[in-house]
């Protein structure tokens, strides 16, 4: 059965949070890998995606972007082939139909709606994109679209816990220099480490965006091995390659 985690601050859209369960993979993979960039079988993949776009809006298009750890926003306007995927780590859209998709496998999905204007987003925020202010440039593409960030709502889902995300000094003088400000996300480690808390980062730069109301889910994708992908996790085991989960965001045609 396909696992779906969904927001309070996202009632009344159509959305999900997926995790590992419910898909055909095998294996290393079980079950509801994602990823086409992982070594899976490629007809499996496909048929997970088809099975994870079904739970949360049956019969609706997905759309993914080719995922670079940046801030760059696609705006989808009509159904874009795999092929063609925009090289970027958000999308916004008003299209009724069109479910979008974030992969991850530790790094931070957002999904965003402003549901009195019909309009959603999702973003893919790593510590490099959420550094880099791609939520912030995803709501700007939310409000070119006709949104209001006051009204706008987010959730924050699966992703890798402070508790679980050692960073060596040289990632957290990236933030501090940044910010100074943001030594507040960082926890004593061990010796020249740092525990990075990047939920609460990333609900930081929403909340200086000044949008309606945030929410986060507080689901660590490194510690749940039976719920969740994680790259990290799978490193430190060892394995040869990872699977990615997806988070899902869309507008029923009516």
């Amino acid at each position: 059965m396909i696992d779906v985690a969904r927001a309070a601050a996202l009632d009344g859209v159509v959305h999900g949070f997926l995790g590992r369960r419910g898909g055909v993979s095998p294996g290393l993979f079980n079950s509801l890998n994602v990823g086409t960039g992982s070594s899976d079988d490629h007809d499996g993949v496909i048929e997970n995606r088809r099975r994870a776009t079904d739970a949360v809006l049956s019969g609706a298009t997905l759309a993914t972007v080719y995922q670079v750890h940046g801030n760059d926003v696609a705006t989808i306007t009509a159904p874009v082939a795999a092929e063609a995927r925009p090289r970027a780590d958000a999308m916004v859209t008003d299209r009724p139909g069109v479910l979008l998709g974030i992969l991850t496998a530790d790094c931070a999905p957002v999904l965003l709606a402003d549901k009195q204007a019909s309009i959603i987003g999702a973003a893919h925020a790593g510590w490099k994109g959420a550094l880099a202010g791609v939520t912030d440039t995803t709501i700007a593409a939310m409000e070119a679209l006709g949104a209001d960030r006051g009204r706008i709502v987010a959730a924050v889902g699966p992703c890798i816990a402070r508790a679980s995300y050692e960073v060596d000094e040289a990632f957290a003088r990236r933030f501090a220099e940044a910010d100074p400000a943001n030594e507040r996300f960082f926890a004593p480690g061990r010796d020249g480490h740092h525990q990075f808390d990047l939920e609460a980062y990333v609900v930081s730069r929403l909340a200086t965006a000044s949008i309606g109301r945030i929410e986060a889910m507080g689901l660590d994708t490194y510690v749940d091995a039976d719920r969740f992908y994680s790259f990290r996790r799978a490193t430190h085991r060892g394995e040869p390659d990872y699977g990615r989960q997806i988070s899902l965001i869309g507008l029923s045609r009516g």
